[in-house]
């Protein structure tokens, strides 16, 4: 009975500890991965020297993407490599973005559309321009998205040292800085996307690959069978699907992606329950590979989302047991006074600001405005964790329900304020 009555309290106590241990854990793998492989190689304003220009095909996937189709292609056709080609998916877009990218295929003999007749997604779209082409290299990013110059010859380096690379994610850096909520997640895409990449990168293999500016080997896609359309996030899915036929994947810091982001709660909460949605998805799928030892540097990556899933589902019992006792009297042990933390509260906020520090400090190489964030990030404890752990709680038996047949449709998401 003693021990049942321990049980509570030691749910409670991991509700605040788990995140202290996590952003500790990412704060010193990432250090370790910058000094280890990032301080003297990924240095800005260089170019890497590579021993062979291959083809490579430029894809970037639309669906009413008239507001930015334009830019993302012009800039696209700008990349500095000798030896590629621009494939743009027009994916039955219901505005004018089919119009704009016929009007700039006149004009750039080395852009190419493709029109599909009707809706199909974006793992379809990216698939349908990987057949088309007879480039060995495939850099993927979405048609919001704005590539550096030099992006292409980062990643490539990759693939040419080590033929066992099968994808290289970039570095996406936030352009929509408008209001306070495009100003945390700058700091956010430092100390969670790119830091945790950083740090999963040194203790085994990637969660997930960046959709919005990845490298593939397409002779690594063909043997996984390209993209899954039945999946909400074709990124997550194709990062496991490599990993676990034992193909590297790889993070490239310099090769910078400015992206557009939600700027509202609304449309923030769409985009990161499709994410966690996503997650779900790849971790029941490949769920399998626990028993092979084959694939146990993958189990690292498992069990962290499993501790994330208890760590969500633990916090929703934690703030539904203090709301009753608002109503009902409870034993002692199972009760919850105050969702504010104490001394646990002041060592979780440090722990997140120095979490953001250092990794804005890493990322400051590649950012050279991003300290001015810095200061609004003080509200991403609060805004960013509850916002993981209701994403994740209703993401996940959304996963374990969905129709494995059920195609992975576009949505027009939230583009931040214009």
């Amino acid at each position: 009975m003693d021990i049942l009555k321990a049980v509570p309290s030691a749910i409670f106590g991991f509700c605040f500890l788990y995140p202290l241990f996590m952003s500790w854990v990412w704060v010193t793998s990432g250090i370790f991965y910058w000094f280890r492989y990032e301080r003297k190689h990924s240095l800005p304003g260089n170019i890497p020297s590579l021993s062979s220009f291959p083809k490579i095909a430029l894809i970037a996937p639309f669906y009413n993407e008239e507001s930015s189709a334009e830019e993302t292609l012009r800039n696209l056709i700008d990349q500095n490599y000798p030896n590629f080609e621009v494939i743009a998916v027009n994916d039955c877009s219901v505005d004018s973005t089919g119009e704009i990218l016929n009007r700039l295929a006149r004009g750039h003999h080395q852009l190419r559309i493709l029109h599909n007749s009707e809706n199909q997604g974006k793992a379809v779209s990216l698939t349908a321009a990987a057949l088309l082409t007879d480039a060995e290299f495939l850099l993927c990013i979405d048609g919001d998205s704005l590539l550096d110059q030099n992006a292409a010859r980062w990643m490539l380096s990759h693939f040419l040292r080590s033929s066992r690379v099968g994808a290289v994610t970039g570095n996406p850096r936030i352009r929509t800085r408008s209001s306070v909520l495009g100003k945390i997640q700058v700091g956010e895409f430092s100390s969670i996307i790119g830091l945790i990449k950083r740090a999963q990168r040194t203790y085994g293999r990637l969660f997930t690959v960046s959709g919005v500016c990845a490298m593939f080997r397409k002779s690594a896609l063909e043997d996984v069978g390209f993209w899954s359309n039945e999946t909400l996030t074709e990124d997550i899915d194709i990062s496991w699907k490599l990993q676990i036929r034992h193909w590297q994947v790889r993070f490239e810091p310099a090769a910078i992606c400015w992206i557009l982001m939600p700027e509202t709660i609304r449309g923030l909460w769409s985009q990161r329950l499709r994410w966690a949605t996503g997650g779900a998805q790849a971790v029941l799928k490949f769920s399998d590979m626990l028993f092979d030892w084959k694939s146990r540097r993958m189990w690292p990556i498992f069990f962290e989302y499993a501790l994330s899933l208890f760590w969500s589902y633990s916090m929703l019992v934690t703030i539904i047991i203090y709301l009753l006792h608002f109503f009902i009297a409870l034993p002692n042990y199972i009760n919850v006074e105050t969702l504010i933390p104490e001394w646990t509260g002041i060592l979780i906020a440090m722990t997140s600001m120095t979490q953001i520090a250092v990794a804005m400090w890493i990322d400051s190489r590649y950012d050279y405005q991003i300290w001015r964030n810095y200061l609004f990030t003080i509200w991403y404890p609060i805004v960013f964790w509850i916002l993981c752990m209701a994403t994740t709680v209703v993401a996940f038996p959304r996963a374990l329900f969905r129709s494995s047949s059920k195609r992975g449709r576009w949505n027009s998401p939230d583009r931040g304020l214009q």
